[in-house]
């Protein structure tokens, strides 16, 4: 049968495998209209806010930078495959955008998808990627469901996956063909309570235990400093679960290093799917943020003390400053138009929300128990330059993993697949 998703769901495969693209060097030939159109919706995220924006040209520009974008041979091309699609209109010195919100790129992305031509590789990689994503799935059970949806030679098939997992649309997981499991990062963003029971099922009691202790303190903060896990799983286990997807690590970058925070990947599903809602990241990387100001920044300094109060009136549409810390843990998110900040006096900056629906999902993760509560002796206070998600690094974890872990991790996913067929 043909893939049939809903549209957002499917442009939220079109955006992950357009980024997992970008890391290959021949994957965008392979795959091109899949790079064309992931491209596409990331820069029109970027460049939408809640409401209608009028951004100069040399906003977009450092726009289209800052997305790693060529802006003398691709913001061309996608500037005008927007205005096409009548979602920016263009004048001499500025372009305007129409108000967006992540579900409706991602629409346009589907459509956008659909209107070029897919080949039935790239059709057949997006239902794969939904279908790793729900249960991992033996390559055996792969080949026969894309051989069998696509009518595609045997050798065809083979090369697909190979292909598939090269570029990282799947993960795999396995010594030899008899036991290769196929599964997709977002594996926990979906009935995330029914699957943990099952990854505590392959763990020893110990292992448990401390993996309880973990999610009790996620459920009741949201968002917990990455050494507070560490300590409590050990390396081992905490380097199994990560390269599973079970645990979530986003990081931030300043000169004196890295800052991992964790969250669990359905930390958004009470009210949406993280799948969809969250494809971005931007949520992500707001509530690392902030979880920065909470956690590594000395109050002179402007450190948060309530992320409720805060969030809530940029929700409202207030700005909020000036403080110091605003300039400098807030510049990833200006660089994706998250927040916009306004300079003040003294070095210091003012802060407003342009993406209001971010906001709202930062405050679910966040308003959770008391969120403010922790707090780390003598933390470094360097500017928040950049932010890694979770996605890169669970695929740098999974790929440096030793022997033993890789067959842990083998276990949890076996564990999840419960002999189920597809």
């Amino acid at each position: 049968m043909a893939f049939n998703a809903d549209k957002e769901t499917k442009g939220a495969w079109i955006v992950h495998h357009s980024r997992k693209i970008a890391t290959d060097l021949t994957a965008k030939a392979e795959f091109s209209v899949l790079d064309e159109t992931g491209k596409a919706a990331e820069l029109l995220m970027r460049l939408g806010e809640t409401g209608e924006a009028n951004l100069k040209n040399t906003e977009v520009a450092a726009i289209a930078m800052a997305s790693n974008f060529n802006v003398r041979t691709e913001l061309p091309h996608f500037l005008k495959l927007l205005k096409d699609r009548r979602l920016i209109d263009t004048s001499n010195d500025e372009i305007q955008v129409l108000g967006v919100n992540t579900r409706s790129v991602l629409g346009h992305a589907a459509d956008m998808f659909d209107d070029a031509g897919p080949s039935k590789m790239e059709v057949a990689s997006i239902e794969l990627g939904e279908i790793t994503s729900q249960s991992p799935v033996s390559l055996a059970d792969a080949k026969q469901l894309v051989g069998d949806t696509y009518k595609l030679p045997t050798a065809d098939v083979a090369e697909f996956l190979r292909r598939s997992a090269e570029v990282g649309f799947v993960d795999q997981e396995g010594d030899d063909p008899g036991n290769i499991l196929l599964f997709n990062g977002n594996l926990f963003k979906r009935d995330s309570v029914e699957k943990a029971a099952r990854v505590l099922s392959s763990l020893s009691s110990a292992e448990q235990t401390k993996l309880t202790e973990v999610t009790a303190l996620l459920n009741s903060t949201g968002c917990v400093y990455a050494a507070t896990c560490e300590n409590i799983l050990g390396n081992d286990l905490f380097e199994k679960l990560k390269a599973a997807g079970v645990l979530e690590v986003n990081t931030v970058s300043n000169e004196q290093g890295d800052h991992a925070f964790v969250t669990l990947p359905g930390a958004f599903h009470k009210f949406v799917s993280p799948l969809i809602d969250d494809s971005f990241d931007m949520a992500k990387a707001l509530v690392s943020a902030l979880s920065y100001g909470m956690h590594l920044r000395r109050a002179p300094q402007g450190r948060i003390i309530s992320v409720d109060w805060i969030l809530n009136a940029l929700i409202r549409g207030s700005t909020i400053g000036p403080a110091t810390a605003i300039g400098a843990d807030y510049r990833v998110l200006e660089q994706s138009r998250v927040v916009q900040l306004i300079p003040a006096n003294n070095r210091m900056f003012r802060m407003k929300l342009l993406k209001k629906e971010i906001g709202q999902l930062a405050l679910q993760v966040l308003k959770r128990g008391d969120a403010n509560a922790e707090a780390i002796n003598g933390p470094p206070s360097a500017p928040m330059t950049g932010y890694t998600g979770p996605e890169r690094t669970r695929e740098s974890v999974r790929i440096n993993q030793r022997k033993p872990s890789k067959q842990h991790t083998h276990d949890i996913l076996s564990a999840l697949r419960g002999g189920r067929k597809f």
